[in-house]
């Protein structure tokens, strides 16, 4: 019984994932090295898209401001969390893409509320 030494990409991606890794083609090859390191590479990009666009979302959904140690492990949390997330569910779900819809929702609430603030400091 021999191990298989390569991976199958598969086509139906969600289109953030599909931008880090359209250029694997069908099937990667973990034997040969540059394939390897492209797969990582794209892993790699679409979890820090992942991470920013979470951080984003957090900052804008919650305004209470935290103490330094507080804020550490909340952040350090949030990026071992995303790792986890990512690496099961990023190329199955759309999460970058939910990150994004979430994170201009709750901009425009964040820009309505200011707004209305001014309005009624006027």
């Amino acid at each position: 019984m021999q191990a298989t030494s390569t991976l199958r990409v598969p086509e139906d991606l969600w289109p953030v994932a599909d931008f880090f890794f359209r250029d694997l083609g069908p099937e990667v090859n973990l034997n040969n090295a540059s394939e390897a390191t492209a797969l990582f590479q794209s892993f790699f990009w679409l979890y820090i898209t992942i991470v920013i666009l979470t951080v984003i979302t957090f900052k804008l959904g919650f305004a209470k401001k935290l103490p330094l140690l507080k804020n550490v492990v909340v952040y350090a949390v949030l990026v071992i969390g995303t790792f986890l997330l990512t690496l099961m569910l990023g190329l199955n779900l759309p999460l970058a893409e939910s990150l994004i819809v979430s994170s201009v929702v709750l901009g425009l609430y964040r820009l309505r509320l200011s707004r209305e603030r001014k309005e009624r400091q006027a």
